[in-house]
């Protein structure tokens, strides 16, 4: 079956992270995507790894086509807007103004094209005090209060993944989703515009609402606290973690597995508030134990008692895990100089329209003759 945005073209301009995974989602869901990269090499992250193919620049490019155009000339910037004329969508995450310095801004381009969905990501917005400032990926959790809730304050560590930018690029796909559903009622298209900062922060409205309502600032341990949730390690030197939630039951198979059935009426843990406010004394009591057998042992334990409960998987834990496997989350897609490249699928399944990942990412240039041939334009 044609995919679920068959016949969509989106024109991106973008690198890095937030701009390109938009891309991919619309990619996997079957639009047509163009990246459109300057000839000095191209989005930079195809730097980042082997020459033969970057894994960094794989992940968030595949489903693409790639067109070098020079946007410093003329005639680069003459085949760009026969280009934007053609488009659905047009994906850009520079700077705030950028794209009006190359004389490719939304107003003519909407203009020309009244259709066009218009989607830009910045660091900070197109606006305000911070607009012209560079955007990060570890500056939008810091400056949206999500590294915060991730890391201990007094010794804080950054994370080992993109989360803002990857954020910015779900809810700009979000925001040309919406876009597409309302052109099809009036016609017109929209500018569509987010940035880590407010993904980050839409992102972090769970705990945004708590403070908002009692004054606290919520820190790491916050949220492990109420939502009772722990990580031990095995006597293997194994990690896995437990959620008790809310439903008493857990507590109780939990307290019983441990050995320690008489806490279930302790008044320091008989309640989940009780528990709550001697989090570290249970925390401590429980590592001893759990520190006497296998993680392995203690999963088998706590599952046959339906604890919520599961290893803290490392990424060749998580390929190897048997629902990962069933769920077919990996993917070896073909490509052109490497073989085979191992890529994740995207993570929703549609019975009719589903996603798919047709084609590796391409090479630089690539499409180029193809896509200025089709506009009968020169670069």
């Amino acid at each position: 079956m044609p995919g679920a945005l068959e016949g969509i073209r989106v024109v991106e301009f973008a690198n890095y992270v937030s701009g390109p995974y938009a891309g991919m989602l619309l990619g996997d869901f079957g639009a047509e995507v163009i990246k459109v990269e300057a000839p000095d090499g191209g989005d930079p992250f195809r730097g980042w790894g082997r020459v033969e193919y970057s894994p960094t620049f794989g992940s968030v490019n595949r489903n693409k086509k790639s067109v070098v155009l020079d946007l410093k000339s003329p005639a680069g910037i003459a085949a760009a807007r026969a280009l934007i004329r053609t488009a659905d969508v047009l994906i850009e995450n520079f700077r705030a103004g950028t794209m009006e310095r190359l004389g490719l801004g939304y107003g003519d381009a909407a203009r020309d094209n009244p259709r066009l969905i218009w989607c830009s990501i910045t660091g900070f917005g197109s606006t305000g005090p911070y607009a012209a400032r560079p955007g990060y990926d570890t500056v939008g959790q810091s400056v949206s209060g999500l590294l915060s809730l991730l890391t201990d304050l007094d010794r804080p560590r950054p994370m080992g993944i993109s989360l803002s930018d990857h954020l910015a690029g779900i809810t700009a796909c979000n925001g040309v989703l919406a876009a597409l559903i309302a052109r099809g009622r009036t016609g017109k298209g929209q500018r569509v515009d987010t940035s880590l900062l407010e993904a980050t922060v839409s992102f972090c409205g769970e705990n945004s609402a708590r403070f908002f309502e009692n004054g606290k600032v919520p820190n790491r341990a916050t949220r492990t606290h109420q939502a009772q949730v722990y990580a031990f390690v095995g006597a293997d030197d194994k990690p896995f973690v437990i959620h008790l939630s809310t439903p008493s039951k857990f507590w109780q198979a939990l307290a019983r597995v441990a050995g320690r059935p008489e806490w279930i009426a302790d008044p320091r843990f008989a309640t989940k508030e009780t528990r709550g406010r001697n989090y570290d004394v249970l925390q401590r009591e429980l590592a001893a134990i759990f520190g006497t057998d296998s993680r392995a042992a203690w999963l088998d334990k706590l599952q046959a008692a339906d604890v919520p409960a599961a290893p803290l998987n490392t990424l060749d834990e998580v390929f190897d895990d048997p629902q990962v496997k069933h769920l077919g989350l990996r993917q070896d897609v073909p490509h052109q100089r490497v073989g085979r490249v191992g890529l994740v699928r995207n993570g929703v399944r549609m019975s009719v329209t589903s996603p798919e990942i047709r084609s590796a990412s391409p090479e630089l240039g690539e499409h180029t003759d193809e896509i200025l041939a089709e506009l009968k334009v020169g670069a």
